[in-house]
């Protein structure tokens, strides 16, 4: 089993460091903020109170944090004079990023790991908090075949999926094509149960039909925006996440920032991100992103609404 120093203890983070433990492996927890971590230990987890004492018998790196920034400090140092992952990790340790962030931020990471002589992976992941939880997480890798092949027996207590997509930073990639997809998916839907409503349609009818017809999704099947036919999705909880629109935002802005980069059109990507801005900015980043049915039917105007 692996020796696991985990770097981000947050809504993500919690869960797949308790999945590794149950698995069999030894984790040991850090966050650079503090209550992070005493809340990770007061649920019984163990933790480090500083990066170096994380790393100090890991044999490998996990990390799941915000943005390319903070991955970049982690890694390379804030420039304090105390170093990141690079400077305290013991030789041979592997190390892996699940977080989604920047192509030009995991390509940059990865090739001063490997000037490091570090093997390092980008494994950004799919399913949310749900699926952190439940172990069923998705995982694009990007790197090596050899740091695929190191990277995924650890990355299988996490979760059953896991895809090699080519070089480091094609983790990240696909990860961001993934949540636009996701990202206009749900506004789509959310309009198709705009309008069936002014159309005098049903909920559970309108998701009957098209569960089992051509306008099937993931957004409708899974995360269904409006309450009842599904249970389990966030629109039977007043919109607390699952998925929160902050960070959707963040992804649909990371795919308009690698559109531009490489020259895509993606013109309904743009208006869907524009929802998403308008919906934190009404004081809702942290409800879940499917709450953009009720902001386009006008029932979530400022927060509290």
């Amino acid at each position: 089993m692996a020796r696991i120093a985990f770097i981000g203890l947050g809504n993500m983070g919690r869960p797949m460091c308790d999945n590794l433990t149950k698995a069999g492996h030894d984790v040991v927890g850090y966050d650079v903020v503090a209550a992070a971590r005493d809340a990770y230990a007061a649920a019984g987890g163990r933790v480090a109170a500083t990066l170096a004492e994380a790393l100090a018998d890991a044999d490998t790196v996990i990390s799941m944090i915000p943005t390319g920034k903070h991955v970049r400090a982690a890694y390379e140092g804030q420039g304090d004079g105390e170093g990141g992952v690079l400077a305290h990790a013991r030789p041979g340790t592997m190390l892996i990023d699940c977080s989604t962030i920047d192509v030009e931020s995991a390509r940059a990471v990865s090739k001063a790991a490997a000037e490091a002589g570090f093997v390092m992976v980008d494994a950004p992941v799919s399913g949310a908090v749900p699926a952190a939880q439940a172990g069923t997480l998705t995982f694009m890798v990007g790197g090596t075949a050899e740091g695929f092949e190191r990277a995924r027996p650890v990355l299988a207590a996490m979760g059953p999926k896991i895809f090699h997509v080519g070089a480091s930073g094609n983790g990240v990639a696909l990860k961001i094509c993934n949540n636009m997809m996701a990202g206009m998916s749900m506004v789509a839907i959310s309009e198709v149960f705009a309008l069936a409503e002014k159309l005098g349609l049903d909920h559970q009818t309108v998701y009957d039909v098209m569960t089992v017809s051509s306008g099937n999704c993931w957004a409708l099947q899974s995360y269904c925006p409006v309450p009842g036919p599904v249970p389990a999705s966030p629109a039977n909880r007043d919109y607390q996440p699952g998925f929160a629109a902050a960070m959707m935002l963040k992804d649909m802005r990371l795919s308009q920032d690698a559109a531009a980069t490489s020259g895509a059109a993606t013109p309904l990507a743009g208006s869907a991100a524009a929802l998403y801005q308008m919906l934190v900015e009404h004081g809702h980043g942290n409800k879940d992103f499917s709450a953009v049915f009720a902001l386009i039917t006008g029932r979530l105007t400022s927060a509290g609404g």
